[in-house]
C-alpha cells in the first residue's frame, strides 16, 4: 500500500482539530484530518457558542443559519435540580447561539480546507526518523492530537498526569413538532444544579430541536440522577411526557491540575485531548477553538523545526489562558457549607447573573484571544 504524506496530521475532526487545520491550511501547509467517525456525526454537548467563538472562527452567522440551526440565546433559567429557587435572567442582546454539533462540527471540518481520512481509527503510531507514521498509511513531520479525552495521540505522548477532574455526561437531542408541549423557551436555556455542586442538568430548545442532558463529576450516580432529572422535566411539562430516547454518553477532563502533558517533540494536544474544558461550566467549545488557534500559530512559527523547545511556548500559553476562575472555598465541589447555601445563592438574581452566568458560564470578562506573532 502506498503511504500518503502531509505537513501536519491532525487526529480528531472536532472544533479543536478543525480550527487548527483551518489556520494551518491558510498558512499554506498541507494538512490531513483523521477521525474514527464519518461526518456528520453526533456529539454529546448542550451545543451553544458564545460571541468570542463566533469572532475567533470568523463565522458569518447569516450564511451559517441558511441551512443549519442557529438559535440566539438572550437569557437563562437557572435553579436547583428540583426546580426550586429558579431565576430567569434576561439580556438585551444575544449572549450565545445554540447550534447542533452534528451540523457545526461538519461545517468546520469542511471549511477547514484540509484533506480528510474519515471512518479510520488510529491503530499504530510510531516514530521514523524525523516523521510520525500513523497506521503505516500516513507520514507527517508534525502530529496534532485532537481526539478528545481518549485521544490516541494523548495516550502515546504519556506518561504524565491524567488531567483535571473527569466529567461524565449524557445527552439526547431530537426533533419536536409544533404541537408538542414544550415549556422551554427557545431563547432561554434552562440549567438545574445538583445540591452537592457536583453537576447540573440542562434543557435547551433550538428551534425545532430539543436537547436534554446531565453531567456529573461522580459518574457512578449519573444514571439515577439523570433519570430523576428527566422525570422532573416531564412532571413540570418542560418536555413532552411521552418523550423517550436513548442517552448518548461522553467523558472529558476539566482544566486544572494535574494537567496532561500537552507538548512533546513534533506533537501538540488541543481541546479535550489537552483537558481544557472550563472547570465551572464544563464548556469545551471555546477552549477547543482557542487551543486550536494557539497550536496552529505555534506550528507555523516553528517553521518546520518541531523540536520540543520550539513548541513548548504553547504549553505556557495554555496555562496562562485557561486558568480556573477563583471561587470562594465554600462553593467548592462537595463543600457542606456550599450545599447548604447554594439554594439561597441561586435564588439571588444578582448572583445568578453576574457570577453563575457572566463569570462562570459565559466567561464574559475574559479578554479576547491574542495570538502570538509569527515572524
Amino acid at each position: 500500500m502506498k503511504m500518503d504524506s502531509c505537513d501536519v496530521l491532525v487526529v480528531g475532526g472536532g472544533p479543536a482539530g478543525s480550527t487548527c487545520a483551518w489556520k494551518l491550511c491558510q498558512a499554506g501547509l498541507d494538512v490531513m484530518v483523521l477521525d474514527a467517525a464519518v461526518f456528520p456525526r453526533d456529539k454529546v454537548c448542550a451545543g451553544w457558542i458564545t460571541p468570542p467563538v463566533v469572532a475567533d472562527l470568523e463565522l458569518d452567522l447569516d450564511e451559517y443559519r441558511q441551512h443549519r440551526t442557529l438559535q440566539p440565546i438572550s437569557g437563562f433559567r437557572t435553579g436547583l435540580i428540583d426546580g426550586s429557587g429558579a431565576v430567569e435572567t434576561v439580556y438585551d442582546r444575544p449572549v450565545s447561539y445554540g447550534i447542533r454539533r452534528c451540523e457545526f462540527d461538519h461545517y468546520l471540518l469542511q471549511r477547514s480546507g484540509a484533506r480528510t481520512m474519515l471512518g479510520t481509527r488510529v491503530q499504530t503510531i510510531r516514530r521514523d526518523g524525523d516523521a510520525w507514521i500513523v497506521n503505516d498509511a500516513v507520514r507527517a513531520p508534525m502530529l496534532v492530537g485532537a481526539g478528545g479525552h481518549r485521544c490516541p495521540v494523548a495516550q502515546h505522548v504519556g506518561p504524565g498526569p491524567a488531567g483535571g477532574p473527569l466529567v461524565v455526561a449524557q445527552e439526547g437531542e431530537f426533533a419536536v413538532g409544533p404541537a408538542e408541549a414544550v415549556a422551554v423557551a427557545p431563547e432561554m436555556p434552562e440549567l438545574y444544579f445538583c445540591f452537592d455542586l457536583l453537576g447540573y442538568g440542562w434543557c435547551f430548545r433550538k428551534q425545532q430541536y430539543l436537547n436534554v442532558g446531565f453531567g456529573r463529576l461522580d459518574g457512578r450516580s449519573l444514571p439515577i440522577a439523570g433519570a430523576a432529572f428527566v422525570a422532573y422535566l416531564k412532571m413540570t411539562g418542560r418536555i413532552p411526557a411521552s418523550l423517550s430516547w436513548r442517552w448518548h454518553g461522553h467523558a472529558y477532563l476539566l482544566s486544572g491540575p494535574p494537567r496532561r502533558r500537552v507538548v512533546d517533540a513534533a506533537v501538540l494536544l488541543v481541546g479535550d485531548a489537552a483537558g481544557l474544558a472550563c472547570p465551572q461550566s464544563g464548556e469545551g467549545i471555546r477552549p477547543a477553538v482557542e487551543s486550536g488557534l494557539l497550536a496552529a500559530a505555534t506550528i507555523v512559527g516553528a517553521r518546520g523545526c518541531y523540536t520540543r523547545d520550539r513548541l513548548v511556548p504553547y504549553e505556557a500559553q495554555l496555562l496562562e489562558r485557561f486558568v480556573a476562575p477563583r471561587i470562594p472555598p465554600f462553593l467548592s465541589r462537595g463543600s457542606e457549607l456550599g450545599a447548604k447555601l447554594i439554594g439561597r445563592l441561586l435564588a439571588m438574581p444578582w448572583f445568578a447573573r453576574h457570577v453563575l452566568l457572566d463569570r462562570w458560564f459565559l466567561r464574559a470578562g475574559d479578554p479576547a484571544l491574542a495570538l502570538p506573532r509569527v515572524g
